[in-house]
């Protein structure tokens, strides 16, 4: 064994080791983010990837045939394509991006990937990138080509980084350096070959992303995470509003002498429903959809009472046999009828619909109220709407959607969609 051989082993072995720390810090950590589960896959493979590179080191003075060789720097292109593959897949899951462009890049990434595979495992008969004689690994004129597949999605991360407004600078700068440190990484090692350049800049970026991208975020969401509590109890608390219980116990004691049983089943309604909103100040784990759906009717007989057929509500309901966080299919119901229907003199109507697909449950909000232009809604500002806090829960707590569709004089429909 020579000394570089020695250094390679040396690499990879400090690879390997830093690697692990990584791997057992994801492993251990509780509700990992879906990115943090692609940067777990990224890692394992980046261990496999190392170990079968250091095995080969060891053994490769035993088995110097030119077969082997042509096999083994097949397979260790082929696994440069794979991690490239898995790094590109937790760019995806990290960056902010609509679905549809998400979809449309990751199929371009998986038909480049095959094209690329193809033409490594072509190039073992063709001997167009690289080939063995007399047990040594050649080089061939195109080999810079076998490596395009790395150039591209590198160029892809680098534009999805640079361009998105929603990563901040360091982020930036660590999905940037991670594309142009292995770039820079394959040119030296196509003019100095023999050297393990390829696998040091491997080492060196993977470290920058996981302190300057997975551990930035990590810190940026604890924060986010303590204004949501924050968030969580102002909502809580406004779902208890003074306005709204003078008028309905004003409501509740002009019905004493009209209609004293009527009057006996609200006070009862209001009264579960104001112990529904106080027990949610404390409640952090999901509850049965059915039960939120009790409370939702709860409500509305409530605001029946004092605004009659000004209100109509339809219940749909499909399924009924999943959970949610606590207060919030209620408050979307309630901003539906506020701020939508009530809006209008005759009123309106809310249909709340529930249905279940293979992957996930559906909730459907849709009033035929006033409206709004959704560009002219600053949700960080209009308290009214609470949606934002509402969207944020839904989405850290159970990997749920909430999409908004509205046009003015024609109402709003909101989608929530929950993963099974």
């Amino acid at each position: 064994m020579n000394a570089n051989t020695g250094i390679k082993i040396t690499i990879c072995g400090i690879g390997i080791m830093l690697f692990l720390i990584h791997i057992v810090s994801l492993i251990i950590k509780r509700n990992k983010r879906n990115d943090e589960k692609w940067l777990l896959f990224f890692m394992i493979f980046n261990v496999f990837h190392f170990s079968i590179y250091l095995i080969f080191n060891v053994i490769r003075f035993k088995y110097t045939s030119n077969s082997i060789i042509v096999i083994f720097y097949t397979i260790f292109y082929i696994m440069n394509n794979i991690e490239v593959y898995l790094l590109f897949k937790y760019t995806l899951s990290y960056v902010s991006l609509a679905n549809q462009i998400k979809k449309r890049l990751s199929l371009t990434n998986f038909l480049i990937f095959i094209i690329f595979v193809i033409s490594d495992l072509v190039n073992i008969n063709t001997g167009v990138y690289f080939y063995a004689e007399n047990g040594e690994y050649i080089r061939n004129k195109f080999m810079i080509l076998s490596q395009g597949y790395e150039f591209i999605i590198f160029l892809i991360i680098i534009l999805v980084a640079f361009l998105n407004p929603k990563l901040k600078k360091r982020e930036k700068a660590a999905f940037i350096t991670y594309c142009l440190l292995p770039v820079l990484g394959i040119l030296f090692q196509n003019i100095y070959s023999g050297y393990a350049i390829g696998y040091v800049s491997i080492i060196i970026t993977v470290e920058i992303l996981f302190f300057f991208a997975n551990v930035e975020k990590n810190i940026e969401l604890a924060k986010q995470e303590e204004k949501n509590k924050e968030a969580h109890v102002k909502l809580m608390i406004s779902q208890i509003q003074p306005h709204f219980i003078y008028n309905s116990l004003s409501a509740i004691s002009t019905l004493i002498s009209i209609n004293p049983d009527e009057a006996q089943k609200s006070l009862d309604n209001f009264t579960e429903y104001l112990r529904r909103n106080l027990s949610s100040l404390t409640e952090t784990r999901l509850i049965p959809f059915e039960n939120e759906l009790k409370h939702i009717e709860t409500y509305v007989s409530l605001e029946k009472m004092r605004f009659k057929d000004r209100i109509n509500i339809i219940y749909d309901i499909g399924t009924k046999d999943f959970f949610v966080p606590p207060l919030t299919i209620q408050p979307i119901v309630e901003n539906a009828i506020k701020h939508g229907i009530l809006k209008k003199i005759k009123g309106g109507t809310v249909t709340l619909t529930t249905y279940e697909t293979d992957s996930s449950y559906v909730i459907e909000i849709k009033d035929d109220g006033i409206g709004f232009n959704l560009n002219e809604i600053d949700f960080d500002e209009n308290t009214h709407f609470g949606l934002k806090n509402i969207s944020y829960r839904i989405s850290h707590t159970c990997e749920g959607d909430l999409n908004i569709i509205s046009k003015k004089n024609e109402g709003t429909k909101i989608t929530v969609t929950l993963k099974k």
